[in-house]
Order: C-alpha cells, then sequence, then structure tokens
C-alpha cells in the first residue's frame, strides 16, 4: 500500500485537531500512532473499519474510531473504511449477510417487503434479526481478516520490490 497516496487523502493530525467540535477528547488525539502510516497501523485500520462497515448498526463509524483507539490503527483510515457500507450499498450487503445467516441457521429465506413503522419492526426483528447479525457477524470477521491479511501482503510485496529496485539500480551505478 502507497504511502504518498494514503497521505494524500488522509487528514493530518494538525488539521483534525483544529476542529472545534473534536475538542472534547482532550490528549487522545495526541496519540502519534493513531495518525502514522505504517504497514500495522493501515493493516488494523482495514481490520476495524471492514468489520464495522459490515455490522448494521448506528454510529458505525464513532465505534470504529473507539476501536481504532483501542487497538492502535489508523483512526482515520479505520473511520473512512465504515464509508463501504453507504446508503447505496447497504441494501445489498445486508441482504447478503441476511441470507449467508440464514444459511448458517439452516432458516428460509423470508421474501418481505419492507415498512417504516414499529409494528412491522416488532413482528420481523427476530425472524430477519438474527439471521442478519449472524451473518454479519461471520461475513464481516471473514472480510476483516481477509483484508488484514492482504494488506499486510501487499506492504510486504511492495517493500520487497522496491528492494530489488533499489539493489538492482545500485549494481548498475557500481559496475
Amino acid at each position: 500500500m502507497p504511502k504518498k497516496f494514503l497521505k494524500r487523502y488522509i487528514p493530518t493530525p494538525e488539521k483534525v485537531h483544529s476542529i472545534e467540535s473534536l475538542r472534547f477528547l482532550g490528549d487522545i488525539l495526541h496519540e502519534p500512532n493513531l495518525w502514522h502510516i505504517t504497514r500495522h497501523s493501515v493493516s488494523r485500520a482495514f481490520l476495524v473499519g471492514v468489520f464495522m462497515a459490515f455490522i448494521p448498526m448506528p454510529m458505525q463509524m464513532l465505534v470504529a474510531a473507539f476501536a481504532a483507539l483501542i487497538i492502535n490503527a489508523n483512526l482515520p483510515l479505520s473511520v473512512a473504511l465504515v464509508w463501504i457500507s453507504n446508503p447505496f450499498t447497504m441494501p445489498p450487503l445486508f441482504y447478503f449477510n441476511y441470507k449467508v445467516g440464514a444459511w448458517l441457521l439452516d432458516r428460509p429465506v423470508i421474501t418481505f417487503e419492507f415498512q417504516l413503522s414499529w409494528s412491522w419492526l416488532g413482528e420481523r426483528i427476530v425472524e430477519i434479526g438474527i439471521p442478519l447479525y449472524v451473518g454479519s457477524l461471520v461475513v464481516a470477521t471473514i472480510l476483516a481478516c481477509f483484508s488484514y491479511l492482504l494488506i499486510q501482503y501487499l506492504w510486504r510485496r511492495k517493500v520487497r520490490v522496491d528492494w530489488q529496485a533499489r539493489r538492482s539500480l545500485r549494481r548498475k551505478d557500481g559496475t
């Protein structure tokens, strides 16, 4: 994962510290490991962000930020990755999660028409909610672990290729 690309799009710590609405956090945001772009912090950010993106819950970004603080992941990247699930991608993602959960629980997939009412929600919460959350936890765990390992692999591969390029350049200059 190229450092320059990430640095171009991730806000600097100074920019985040200057935001008035975040002053209540105090010195928490001054932890330098939350802002460094290293193989470990970026792969942990993918672990947190991808996991939270596939869990249907309110305030995913806040939970991702809290998890990033706990495991020393890159904070801005953790929060940004939650937007994998956005208003356009949520319906297919969560429907897929529901189908996976129904399959794992050996339940039939219910065809339903969503209604925005408390009575509909109360009637359907158990028959839809349990498979949805089981499927979401399984899919989120698998994809988060896969993304963590993929970032680790891609980062190491990039370093290896760069070292080989420098080594061959030194050999050319040395002869």
